[in-house]
């Protein structure tokens, strides 16, 4: 018996379909990601990189987020119904179908790549890994404990990029950048995994949360802790005056607020961790910003 067609829908209604799917309305999935490759950027250019390269790296950023989200939801199709934070998703819910949500999807990253190719070859080299992760990642929840270190390594790509487009080189300071948004990745996303944590043991879908089990509140805060000595580590040799220190400030406040919400491992305390996270990257972007500026 062949399935039932999909009932026909109205071209916007098809078009606020396609910014469900790559999470418009939901923010903070992008904005963990464009704050620390901001940074890169900011640092590789030893201060206002241009509005060429910032233009790029935003439009780059939230392009490849999305266009990740409608690979993982491809993969993530059949759990996703078991799920009560996904179970409305479009493809799960049938409203897209697997077809049209890969060629959004590889729209979307070809637009991406264009942008790229504006800016030096070697930052293009750096883009064809970061397609391949982002592709990678969303299977790995079937057999690796540890998603999110793969998903680490999927989203620091922006990081590696930056100093490529600008220096033409990927130096010591960018992968410190590079393991310090890697130690933010598996923070914040395992903060989100933990809001999953009771559906994904019933479908057997691998997480960082399931994997640290009662260690996940004291590993979420190690990473964080990591995040930020390594960030200082990278930075310290820019000679950055008190607006960088008061970023970093602001940013370990921020991390110690973390632990009130995720002690307890509710859903509600987890998830707004989560949602919130990108604030971290705000506040020592903040202050990469206005160190340069008074230099």
């Amino acid at each position: 018996m062949s399935a039932a067609p999909r009932p026909s829908v109205s071209l916007s209604e098809r078009f606020s379909l396609y910014l469900d799917l790559i999470r418009f309305n939901r923010p903070a999935g992008w904005l963990v990601l464009v704050w620390p490759t901001l940074v890169a950027l900011w640092v590789a250019s030893g201060g206002f990189p241009g509005w060429h390269l910032l233009i790029v790296f935003v439009l780059g950023t939230f392009l490849m987020r999305s266009a990740g989200c409608c690979i993982n939801d491809i993969a993530d199709r059949k759990f996703d119904r078991h799920v009560k934070r996904t179970a409305n998703r479009p493809i799960t819910t049938g409203k897209i179908s697997v077809f049209e949500a890969a060629m959004v999807g590889v729209v979307l990253a070809l637009v991406s790549l264009g942008l790229v190719l504006t800016t030096r070859g070697e930052a293009v080299a750096w883009s064809v890994p970061a397609v391949l992760f982002t592709i990678l990642y969303p299977f790995t929840k079937r057999f690796f404990s540890m998603p999110q270190a793969f998903l680490g390594i999927a989203f620091n790509f922006g990081v590696l990029i930056a100093f490529a487009a600008v220096q033409g080189a990927v130096p010591l300071t960018a992968w410190l950048l590079w393991l310090a948004n890697m130690c933010m990745v598996l923070a914040y996303d395992t903060e989100y995994a933990m809001v999953d944590r009771d559906d994904d043991l019933k479908i057997g879908m691998k997480t960082s949360a399931i994997t640290l089990g009662r260690f996940d509140v004291a590993a979420i805060m190690g990473f964080f802790g990591l995040c930020l000595v390594l960030t200082i580590v990278a930075i310290a040799p820019q000679h950055l005056g008190w607006p960088w220190w008061a970023g970093v400030a602001v940013a370990g406040g921020q991390m110690a607020w973390h632990y009130r919400l995720i002690r307890t491992r509710t859903r509600e305390g987890c998830f707004t961790a989560f949602s919130k996270s990108h604030w971290i990257g705000v506040a020592l972007f903040a202050g990469v910003v206005l160190a340069y500026a008074i230099r």
